[in-house]
């Protein structure tokens, strides 16, 4: 199955498979003039000039069965900028996104905000107050907070809101129409989504993966047919695995994947390596067939570079010989 980058305002998106860019051309989310590319291309194409794109998708898949039996709202998006990206979500009226609590950067009139327990699905929208509080507690065990925010537009015509990334990385939209109506990825990956979509508890069932994998023993498990946006640090990389062949991953750097894919832990190898390697003592095996999302810069490995370039003591901050040959020589000569 091919994969697709869509040239939107000078800003790449995707990958995104062919039935996702064929639905938003019928839907005008795209024009004629859209530029794309996959590979095989040499350079990037308006649609008009791709004809597999301009075939008929055929019959439309049956809805995938959910936990609610109640369809994900369709929400149209856009994202924006490079290395600080947003994500802005276009509602139709009594369209509803969910979102983590305080990731909202703006919003336009008659958007109705509401702060809810569980993570906005219909099964905890509508169920007793015990299932709420275990949809609530499945979002605590994974990272998340206890509360998800709603966001409704009551108006007339198109309503917007915007989601901000946490810290340095990119977006990834992804529509669990694709991925049989289930992803999982690791705690904290999960920005926002279309209203109606689960977000659960994945148990690593191996107990080495559960030790050692670096994402502890809890996943967040996604579940529906709606739209995703999963944030990660630094470049995203989409990897398509063939059933048997297996990549080798640093733990920190595995942000998603589908369930077919099988996930296990093994150990480095040589003591010297482990020790002096600077790569720790544990790798990720990841087994195809199916997807596997890796991201350049865990969030793990930024916080310690800016622990280790911070200042150590309360004596204010250090220049530590910034910009100076001397290094930190050049503080014995400061009074």
């Amino acid at each position: 199955m091919n994969t697709w980058y869509v040239a939107v305002n000078g800003q790449q998106q995707g990958p995104f498979p062919q039935s996702h860019i064929q639905q938003l051309l019928a839907g005008g989310v795209y024009t004629q003039d859209t530029l794309v590319w996959r590979e095989g291309f040499q350079n990037w194409l308006p649609i008009s000039q791709v004809p597999e794109l301009n075939q008929a998708p055929g019959v439309s898949p049956q809805p995938l069965p959910s936990s609610s039996g109640i369809q994900a709202h369709e929400i149209d998006f856009e994202i924006f900028g490079t290395e600080m990206q947003f994500v802005e979500v276009e509602l139709d009226p009594n369209e509803s996104a969910v979102a983590e609590a305080g990731s909202m950067m703006y919003m336009s009139d008659f958007i109705h905000m509401e702060t809810i327990f569980g993570d906005g699905s219909h099964a905890s929208e509508t169920g007793s107050f015990l299932d709420k509080m275990l949809g609530a507690g499945k979002r605590l065990i994974t990272g998340e907070s206890l509360f998800t925010t709603v966001f409704t537009f009551k108006g007339q015509g198109k309503g917007k809101v915007a989601f901000a990334a946490p810290y340095p990385g990119k977006i990834i939209p992804l529509d669990l129409k694709d991925y049989s109506g289930k992803l999982i990825c690791q705690k904290e990956a999960f920005l926002c989504a279309a209203k109606g979509v689960a977000i659960g508890v994945e148990f690593q069932k191996k107990i080495g993966t559960a030790l050692f994998g670096g994402e502890g023993f809890i996943m967040q498990k996604l579940e529906g047919d709606g739209l995703v946006f999963v944030h990660a640090g630094g470049t995203i990389v989409q990897k398509e695995l063939q059933a048997g062949e297996s990549m080798k991953v640093d733990t920190g750097c595995l942000v998603a994947l589908t369930q077919t894919v099988d996930f296990d832990i093994e150990f480095v190898g040589g003591i010297k390596s482990a020790i002096f390697g600077g790569e720790g003592f544990f790798f990720a095996t990841v087994r195809g067939p199916g997807h596997v999302w890796l991201q350049s810069l865990p969030f793990s490995r930024l916080a310690g570079r800016i622990h280790q370039a911070a200042p150590q003591n309360n004596a204010g901050f250090s220049t530590k010989g910034e910009g100076s040959v001397l290094g930190g020589l050049g503080n014995l000569f400061e009074r």
